[in-house]
């Protein structure tokens, strides 16, 4: 529970379907150490106090668990090392891999719990042949895109409750419930960091990303000198420094030679991207290149695609019409309709206008 309206809400309706109920939420981070004038996250000492009123309400009995130290080892750390080596990571889905789904469900599962719920947006099916990961009925809330790392074996034992509403029901239920966190805003998507500060953050765990460097176009010219690797991603606009002329974009994060390659607007469009460690979420994975929908980010619609299975849980991912700004480190997820097919994350982009001067 963390402090939020979504897992106050699943804990609720677990508890009207008749589970026995206990309230968990895990102790992730020190904010303080951080963001001392302003922090919102799920590990804010107010969330706790959220819950924790919720709980109360609730008539359940509530925990707080510590895994600071799991939390900055799988999320925190990979996070820095990933913007440090020039990717643009996706710590939410780390944290729901290592931390929610794969500590936290294993010690629910030793205390003798059948499952853990959470406030997540999507929708767990079982089927003859095993489980589907569905997206939740409401599209403008909907986490799938998180969910494709879980393995069968874990869908088993988890709860998806809101998968099945509105944000606005869920807060009507909050309401009716007279829980005091119904009208509580929506938590900022980096737990552990505020977004404008996410280069000031790498750059103090990882002094080398911080390091000046060149600003090269697709053709070679140096055109400038940026301020550390840390600072910029894929498809930035902003803060390049580089006056006049035509717009200029991130297209590559050269981190062995410490450059930014940059472009206009038309070298931003990829056609073929590489993913690695990729991981299937049906129960029967396709075997041969498999015709799909593919996200190449959490806000992204998606566009029709095949996947071609390479060696060693990489994949090809051929769009059938381009997209744009695929970086490095983000999530390409692969659907079925509704259905989470698999996913894995972004290697690199095949087609690099940057090669062809």
């Amino acid at each position: 529970m963390s402090g939020g309206v979504d897992s106050s809400v699943a804990a609720a309706l677990c508890l009207e379907r008749g589970y026995e109920v206990w309230g968990v939420t895990m102790r992730l981070w020190t904010p303080e150490l951080e963001a001392p004038a302003r922090y919102d996250g799920c590990c804010s000492v107010d969330a706790v106090e959220d819950a924790r009123a919720v709980c109360n309400t609730l008539g359940i009995p509530h925990y707080v668990l510590n895994l600071k130290d799991v939390f900055r080892k799988y999320v925190v750390d990979d996070f820095v090392r990933q913007y440090a080596s020039g990717r643009t990571p996706n710590p939410c889905i780390r944290c729901n891999e290592f931390v929610k789904f794969r500590f936290l469900l294993k010690k629910a599962r030793m205390v003798g719990a059948d499952y853990v719920c959470t406030g997540h947006y999507a929708r767990i099916e079982k089927t003859a042949r095993g489980f589907l990961l569905r997206k939740g009925v409401d599209e403008a809330k909907d986490q799938s895109y998180f969910l494709y790392v879980l393995t069968q074996r874990q869908m088993a034992h988890l709860l998806f409750p809101n998968g099945e509403l509105t944000k606005a029901e869920v807060r009507e239920i909050a309401r009716k419930l007279g829980l005091n966190v119904a009208e509580k805003a929506e938590s900022q998507e980096v737990c552990f960091v505020i977004a404008e500060r996410v280069g000031q953050f790498v750059a103090a765990h990882a002094p080398q990303a911080a390091r000046p460097g060149e600003i090269v176009s697709v053709d070679g010219r140096v055109l400038g000198e940026h301020r550390g690797l840390a600072f910029y991603t894929v498809g930035q606009r902003r803060g390049l420094g580089i006056g006049g002329g035509d717009r200029l974009y991130v297209l590559h994060i050269d981190a062995p030679h410490n450059r930014l390659i940059v472009g206009d607007d038309g070298d931003l469009w990829a056609r073929r991207l590489r993913v690695r460690d990729v991981h299937w979420t049906v129960p029967d994975p396709p075997q041969g290149p498999s015709p799909c929908t593919v996200r190449i980010r959490y806000n992204s619609p998606g566009g029709r695609a095949v996947v071609v299975p390479e060696r060693d849980n990489v994949a090809v991912v051929e769009l059938e019409q381009p997209q744009r700004a695929v970086a490095p480190g983000q999530a390409a997820v692969f659907y079925d309709g509704d259905v989470v097919l698999g996913g894995g994350t972004i290697e690199e982009r095949l087609d690099k206008p940057w090669l062809r001067a």
